[in-house]
């Protein structure tokens, strides 16, 4: 079967990112880490499910739980926050601030994007990625 475009869909009914789900051991925890990070608020129990709400229309909310069992080695997905070119070094470090660990930055590897990437408080990776106004990030 040939693979379908976006096109192949109906008009009104394309699908877009509304959530994104996390297992936390403590998800009050995490949701505050991220609320402030995102520029958000947390609601939901201290001691149950909670959710972030987007901050804006057609942004993404993430909801947390509780874990239900030990943390796989491997990480297979990861977020990826794109700031305005020049703001990357400062976000990264209002991450670190907010309780994040800074792991490693790729600035050189290809000319459209720089990337840092960390970890939050509970280990789960993430990355803040600027792009350049121009074909050379110089």
């Amino acid at each position: 079967m040939p693979a379908r475009t976006f096109r192949d869909m109906r008009p009104g009914h394309a699908i877009t990112l509304g959530s994104v789900n996390v297992e936390a051991d403590h998800p009050w925890g995490l949701a505050t880490f991220w609320a402030e990070l995102l520029g958000s608020a947390v609601s939901g129990e201290p001691h149950g499910p909670v959710f972030v709400a987007a901050r804006e229309p057609g942004g993404f909310a993430m909801f947390f739980q509780p874990s239900s069992g030990p943390r796989p080695g491997r990480q297979g997905q990861h977020l990826d926050l794109t700031v305005p070119w020049g703001a990357r070094p400062e976000e990264v470090g209002r991450a670190i601030q907010l309780g994040a660990t800074h792991q490693w930055d790729v600035l050189d590897e290809v000319p459209w994007v720089r990337w840092s990437t960390l970890s939050d408080p509970e280990g789960n990776l993430f990355c803040i990625a600027e792009h350049p106004p121009g074909p050379d990030p110089g």
